[in-house]
């Protein structure tokens, strides 16, 4: 969980160099703490009401590694910014729908899935970016803008998509987002305006926090549906292999449409395929069960798999095109 995929994007040289690894490394470090939750799941089912809390150090990372140069982007380049905004609110929640119907989906996993799709961008997406040789401004502008639209758009999308399958509380989920999303991030930037010089300091390490602390979310989410994971963790994989799959596909197809061109294209794949599914397991554990988790805690993994081999791919494109 952008991220989720929530790695903050690099904003220093020695920030930039742990971003990368931290992205390299990610998807190992989530897929050990899935397993740990597996075996282990006494040990990290006590642990579900601090979901909120470990999810709000992530955001509360993100914000500090904010600055008022990301607002001023989107005032540059408001066409592209919507675009991005409108492709990941529209592509990915549809997905999500589509897929969960088209697979006969059980409720708890089908309303997993929207919400995942109903998230915000993913701040691995920015690091993503960069590594494919991507437009990370326009990355950065879509990333920030989405996450801070969250409170007012993963809610009712949530309850028009995901209600067919669930009740859903949308009013008690915008509080939620509020709490552990906006409020946290906020107070970065904040921070980060006011203790600058020694926030640099410490750039290099947020990465790692980040990503132990989605870790154990993971951990937590994996132990909490221990019993059905062994019966629904093929079909789940599935979904989620397609719903990234295909977010990334016409994530990159919307930018070549709008004729953004190849830097922002790339950017646009990413911001529309990689999800904030930290926020996304965090409601589905508080709102509908750990159960509904599951599909969050797998995305985790998989879209820091898949953006790092298309970033390379691409990257590797877009070196031979140079030299040709």
């Amino acid at each position: 969980m952008q991220t989720e995929e929530l790695i903050p994007r690099p904003t220093t040289d020695t920030g930039d160099r742990a971003a990368r690894l931290a992205v390299t490394v990610f998807p190992v470090l989530v897929l050990a703490a899935g397993g740990i939750g597996l075996a282990l799941p006494d040990a990290f089912v006590s642990w579900k009401t601090n979901v909120p809390y470990l999810l709000g150090v992530v955001m509360f990372c993100m914000g500090l590694t904010m600055t008022p140069h990301d607002f001023k982007g989107v005032a540059k380049r408001p066409w592209a910014v919507g675009l991005g905004l409108v492709a990941h609110y529209v592509i990915m929640p549809g997905l999500g729908w589509l897929i969960a119907n088209a697979l006969d989906l059980p409720p708890q996993l089908a309303a997993g899935v929207i919400l995942v799709g109903c998230a915000p961008s993913g701040t691995a997406s920015n690091v993503v970016t960069y590594l494919a040789r991507g437009d990370v401004a326009l990355s950065v502008s879509v990333a920030t803008v989405s996450t801070v639209l969250a409170p007012l758009v993963t809610p009712p999308l949530t309850l028009l998509l995901a209600g067919e399958f669930l009740p859903v509380d949308a009013g008690s989920m915008v509080t939620d987002i509020l709490k552990t999303v906006l409020l946290p991030v906020v107070a970065g930037l904040l921070v980060r305006l006011a203790l600058g010089r020694y926030v640099d300091r410490v750039l290099g390490a947020l990465p790692w926090l980040s990503a132990l602390t989605i870790a154990v979310i993971v951990a937590v989410v994996v132990a909490g549906s221990a019993t059905a994971i062994k019966s629904a963790a093929g079909l789940v994989l599935l979904a989620v292999v397609l719903h990234n799959g295909l977010g990334l596909a016409l994530g990159y197809g919307a930018g070549k449409l709008a004729r953004l061109g190849a830097p922002s294209s790339r950017a646009m794949a990413f911001e529309v395929g990689m999800q904030n599914s930290g926020l996304a397991a965090s409601l589905a554990t508080a709102h509908f069960s750990p159960l509904a988790a599951l599909p969050a805690a797998v995305f985790s993994v998989w879209h820091n798999v898949s953006g790092a081999l298309v970033a390379a791919w691409m990257s590797y494109r877009a070196r031979r095109a140079e030299q040709a």
